[in-house]
C-alpha cells in the first residue's frame, strides 16, 4: 500500500526524470545543430564535392588540443558547412561558410596569433602594399604581418607557439607569393621545433605544368625555388616538396603534417569560393593569370585599375590596327596608382578565351614585337618574373613561342621526376 508521502516522492521522482531526459534530448539536438554547422564530415554531401583539409577537422583538431597554437591565414581561409533540404521531393544542399580563425576561437583554442602573408589578414592591401601588425576586431587576436618590415616570423613572434597551422589558398603559379610565405614560415618553425601543420586546399591551375625553370641568380620572393612558372602542386605537395629537397636555410626540415584534400585530382576543375587577391576577381583571371603576369614586367597593362584585371592587355603604344580593344585604367580597391593611369590602352580582350592548359606567350611576344620602342619594353623586373634572362633574350632575338618552349622540355621532364615524389593525388 502506497503512503501519501510515498506517492509524492515518486511523484516528485518522475518529474525530475521526466525533465533530465528532455533537457537531455535538447542539449544533444542543440550539439547536433552546432556540430551540422561546423563539421563538414558530419552532413551529407555530393560525392565528387572536393574537401579541403581545413574541413577535414578531425583530422586536425587533436594535433591543436591544449596547445598553444599560431595560424597562418588570410581571406581565403574558409570552411564551408553543408545542409540539406528536400525541394519537390529532391534534395538540394546549401553552403555557408565560416572562417577558419572563427571556428577555432570558438572551438576555444588557444590561439596566440594570426599571421597575415600579401595583401593582409582580409586580403584588401594592393599588390606589393606593406602591410603593418593589427587586431583583429572580431576575435581580438593580433594580426602578425609577413609582408611588412619581416618576411618571416622572427624568434620572438614565436615564442610560446606549440603548433603553426597553415591555411591559404594559393594559384598553383611561382611568382604568387603565398608559397614564399610558406617557405619562411616553415623555416621559422623548423628553427623553433614547431610542429607545422598545413590544410590542403586545391590548386586552381593544377592541371598542367609550365615555363622556365627559374636560376638561382634570380631567385627572390616572388621567385625563390627551382620550380617552372606553373608548378602543378597543391600547397600541401609542394610543402613536401620544399623539405625534401632540402630548400630550407642549412637544410633544416621542419616537422610538417599536411591534412589532405578529399575527391581531388590535379584535373579537377575548382571554382574559388573566395577571391585570393585584390585583382584576382573570378577563374579566368586565375587561369590568365600565369601568362598574363609576365607583363608586368613592361609597360603593357593587364588590366590592373579597371573590374577586368587579368583578363586583358594593352598600353598607349599598341597600334589600333592590332589591338583594337580599349580601356582606360584608374584607381580602385585594387590598385593605388595603376599602370597607365588615365590613358587609352589598346589590347585584347581575353574573358572569352578558352581555359589554357599551358602557357600562352603569344600576347607578350606581339605586343613586344608591335612596341615602338623595343630597348626600353622589358624592365629588370621583368627577369625575376621569368626566373631568367633566357626568355627575354629569345623574345629580342625572334623565337617563336613554340621555339622558346622547346628550350624548356628537358628541364621541365627532370622537374616532373622530382615533383612525382612529392604527390598526394593523380
Amino acid at each position: 500500500m502506497v503512503t501519501l508521502f510515498g506517492f509524492k516522492n515518486t511523484l516528485l521522482l518522475i518529474v525530475v526524470l521526466l525533465f533530465s531526459i528532455s533537457f537531455s534530448c535538447q542539449e544533444k539536438k542543440e550539439k547536433q545543430k552546432e556540430d551540422s554547422s561546423q563539421l563538414i564530415t558530419t552532413a551529407k554531401v555530393p560525392a565528387s564535392q572536393i574537401i579541403t583539409g581545413a574541413e577535414q577537422i578531425r583530422a586536425y583538431l587533436p594535433l591543436l588540443k591544449n596547445k598553444t597554437i599560431g595560424v597562418v591565414a588570410n581571406q581565403t581561409s574558409i570552411l564551408k558547412s553543408n545542409t540539406v533540404k528536400v525541394e519537390n521531393g529532391k534534395e538540394v544542399f546549401m553552403f555557408t561558410t565560416k572562417h577558419l580563425i572563427d571556428f577555432l576561437f570558438k572551438k576555444n583554442l588557444t590561439i596566440q596569433a594570426v599571421f597575415a602573408p600579401e595583401h593582409g589578414f582580409r586580403g584588401n592591401a594592393v599588390a606589393g602594399e606593406l602591410v603593418k601588425n593589427g587586431i583583429d576586431t572580431k576575435t581580438g587576436l593580433p594580426i602578425i604581418s609577413l609582408y611588412g618590415k619581416s618576411k618571416k616570423p622572427t624568434d620572438k613572434q614565436l615564442e610560446n607557439i606549440e603548433a603553426m597551422v597553415f591555411d591559404i589558398q594559393d594559384v598553383g603559379a611561382r611568382f604568387y607569393t603565398y608559397i614564399s610565405t610558406l617557405h619562411y614560415v616553415m623555416e621559422a618553425c623548423a628553427e623553433n621545433n614547431i610542429p607545422l601543420i598545413v590544410l590542403d586546399r586545391p590548386n586552381p591551375n593544377g592541371h598542367y605544368i609550365d615555363g622556365p625553370i627559374l636560376e638561382k641568380e634570380f631567385s627572390s620572393f616572388i621567385g625563390m625555388h627551382p620550380v617552372p612558372v606553373v608548378h602543378g602542386m597543391t600547397i600541401g605537395e609542394y610543402a613536401q616538396m620544399i623539405n625534401g629537397e632540402g630548400w630550407l636555410k642549412n637544410k633544416i626540415q621542419c616537422d610538417l603534417t599536411v591534412i589532405p584534400l578529399l575527391n581531388y585530382t590535379h584535373n579537377t576543375p575548382y571554382s574559388l569560393p573566395i577571391k585570393p587577391s585584390p585583382n584576382l576577381p573570378n577563374d579566368t583571371a586565375i587561369n590568365l593569370y600565369p601568362s598574363l603576369c609576365f607583363f608586368e614586367g613592361t609597360p603593357v597593362s593587364v588590366g590592373r585599375g579597371t573590374n577586368m584585371q587579368f583578363q586583358v592587355f594593352g598600353a598607349p603604344f599598341l597600334p589600333k590596327k592590332y589591338f583594337d580593344f580599349t580601356f582606360i585604367p584608374q584607381p580602385n580597391d585594387g590598385v593605388k596608382y595603376p599602370k597607365n593611369e588615365g590613358k587609352i590602352c589598346y589590347g585584347k580582350d581575353l574573358r572569352n578565351e578558352k581555359r589554357l592548359e599551358k602557357l600562352n606567350l603569344e600576347w607578350l611576344i606581339s605586343a613586344y614585337n608591335n612596341s615602338p620602342d623595343k630597348e626600353h619594353f622589358f624592365t629588370p623586373f621583368f627577369k625575376k618574373l621569368a626566373g631568367t634572362k633566357k626568355l627575354q633574350e629569345q623574345i629580342e632575338k625572334g623565337y617563336t613561342y613554340r621555339e622558346i618552349r622547346k628550350t624548356w622540355l628537358k628541364d621541365l621532364k627532370e622537374y616532373e621526376g622530382m615533383r612525382e615524389k612529392y604527390l598526394l593525388y593523380d
